[in-house]
């Protein structure tokens, strides 16, 4: 043909040769934009793949762009567009990996080399069936490439310039469901599938903590390396894991007993260098905490007398010669002195204050101690008994239960003679006697326990009231010496004021001899405080200690009793303290 490939009667010329009336086309162009000078469209770029010369795929065409496609001339067929007002050709739903496709309305004279010069521009073919009657089936190398081969669905055929039916048609391709392709989609499937799970278990091995190292199997050449490790002291959390794990392992039997109690022995060997270490660390402590202390307290005199520079210089002799703005400074800085020097002040006295009482809490908790570890001693003894006392119930009922079986066996077979079941008869019977006195053993040393038990409880409540007396004689004690720290008096006139501060004192002192006296055995705080109650509700016991407290040479306290039934009582001594004083 000599009809150039974008001219605009290309189409309708096509068509009748074929023998077919275009329709909805008559006496339009198909092309409407065509510009015989440029020999191309304007405003419509080039969008057929199959154009000779091309050989990718175009770029995506928006959806809003109408399709035209035109004439492709082979080397020994021509391929016509087919009507664009005709819907597009159906397809099939296209199969996971599709690279085949089915090719339907070929000529009759068609060739397989006609096929392959036809659809070679769409790419690389592997292989080509062709069948019989006009169809055929095409592998591509890739899938993209189906698609191309897509774009000719619809196209007529034409071999030559002949106009004979046998050598025309309409073509119709269409995806193709092939076991190659799907094989090697799953393949290919299944490698991404290993390669997802092989980066992931890379990316999890990598974000996983390391893993200790293995602890070596024993032998007796690792057990002398081990224990040459333990007698290190660079090396022994090492080495004591190692031996940890062979023990638990079940490395120790007969042969290597005598190892395993070296390295142990070894491993007890360090208890006196720990606890060596543990006091020189506490030492350093302490030491620490001394020097700290006498920091501060040098840096708390420093305070002091930068504070009494401030005071001197806001006397009246000095405070006159100052401007309005020095002496705003001078009283600014006053002020944050001495907030920064009771701020160290009272820190420096709580420390002293902990220190007195970690004094005062060593003699307690070593009391408290005792009793607990003892009661913590009772109760693991009760539940181990208890534990004994269940098992031992258990197997008497099984005892019981085997002996009345084999009584049932005994009278259903009707065998009195029989001496084997009559001396297992015996020997059962004497084993349940032998367990119910070992229970009533275990019963009894159960109670026992339990009576030392509550015995225990009792000593640890006498205790905790004394602690309770203890604590109430502290406040008092320490109201006695901040009442006598806040009095603007001289130390010597309150060391020989009267301990007697008001005549309610006085008149309690009164009373409370008054009572003593016709109890010369004593009395105890609250007995004393029950009897003021009834004079006067006000009357607080801790205030009544601390009177008692003060007159020394008046009632005595004393402690009487043994264990819980340890008791104190204050007695009237005026009678002795008189001659004292």
């Amino acid at each position: 043909m000599t009809l150039p490939m974008s001219d605009p009667t290309a189409w309708a010329t096509a068509m009748n040769n074929l023998g077919m009336t275009p329709l909805g086309i008559a006496g339009q162009p198909i092309l409407p934009d065509f510009d015989p000078a440029l020999g191309m469209m304007t405003g419509i770029p080039p969008i057929t793949p199959m154009m000779p010369g091309l050989g990718i795929v175009p770029p995506p065409i928006p959806p809003d762009m109408p399709v035209v496609k035109e004439i492709i001339h082979c080397k020994s067929c021509t391929l016509f567009p087919p009507n664009p007002n005709l819907p597009p050709p159906a397809t099939r739903e296209r199969p996971p990996g599709c690279k085949t496709v089915f090719v339907g309305g070929l000529p009759e004279n068609g060739t397989e080399q006609i096929i392959v010069e036809v659809f070679e521009q769409c790419g690389e073919i592997i292989a080509i069936r062709k069948s019989k009657k006009n169809f055929c089936h095409i592998r591509f190398a890739e899938e993209y490439m189906v698609d191309k081969a897509l774009y000719l669905s619809g196209y007529r055929i034409r071999l030559g310039s002949s106009t004979d039916k046998k050598d025309t048609g309409r073509l119709h391709v269409d995806f193709a469901q092939a076991r190659d392709d799907l094989y090697e989609w799953e393949c290919k499937q299944r490698m991404l599938a290993r390669e997802e799970r092989h980066r992931r278990r890379m990316e999890e091995e990598r974000l996983r903590p390391p893993s200790p190292p293995p602890v070596v199997h024993y032998s007796d050449h690792e057990c002398s390396i081990v224990a040459e490790k333990l007698k290190d002291d660079s090396k022994f959390s090492e080495a004591v894991q190692t031996l940890l794990t062979w023990i638990e392992r079940g490395e120790v039997n007969r042969r290597s007993a005598n190892n395993f109690y070296s390295m142990i022995q070894s491993a007890n060997s360090h208890v006196r260098r720990l606890v060596n270490e543990k006091a020189a660390h506490e030492k350093d402590m302490e030491e620490a905490k001394e020097k700290f202390k006498q920091a501060l307290s040098g840096i708390l005199i420093q305070f002091e007398q930068i504070v009494a520079v401030y005071h001197s210089a806001s006397k009246q002799k000095a405070w006159d010669h100052f401007t309005k703005a020095q002496r705003k400074n001078i009283s600014v800085w006053c002020k944050q002195a001495e907030e920064i020097r009771n701020i160290h002040n009272d820190e420096l006295m709580g420390i002293r204050r902990e220190e007195e009482m970690e004094m005062s809490d060593d003699e307690i908790e070593e009391t408290t101690e005792t009793k607990e570890t003892e009661e913590s001693a009772l109760v693991s003894q009760a539940e181990a008994l208890k534990e004994e006392n269940d098992s031992l119930r258990w197997q008497l009922d099984a005892y019981r239960n085997e002996v009345e079986l084999l009584k049932q066996e005994q009278g259903k077979a009707h065998r009195e003679d029989d001496p084997n079941k009559e001396q297992q008869l015996k020997l059962l019977q004497q084993a349940l006697q032998g367990m119910q006195q070992h229970l009533l053993k275990v019963q009894e040393e159960y109670k026992r326990k339990e009576a030392e038990l509550e015995k225990v409880k009792d000593d640890k409540l006498q205790v905790e009231k004394m602690l309770e007396n203890l604590k109430e004689k502290e406040t008092c004690a320490s109201r006695l010496c901040t009442s006598s720290q806040d009095s603007d008096y001289p130390l010597e006139k309150t060391l020989n004021s009267s301990p007697i501060k008001s005549e309610r004192e006085a008149l309690l002192v009164g009373i409370i001899s008054t009572f003593l006296h016709v109890h010369p055995f004593g009395a105890s705080i609250e007995y004393i405080c029950s009897y003021l109650h009834r004079l006067d509700n006000k009357i607080c016991t801790s205030d009544v200690e601390c009177l008692m407290g003060r007159l020394q040479h008046t009632f005595r306290q004393e402690m009487t009793g043994v264990g819980a039934s340890l008791e104190k009582r204050w007695k009237f001594c005026g009678f002795e303290g008189l001659k004292l004083t």
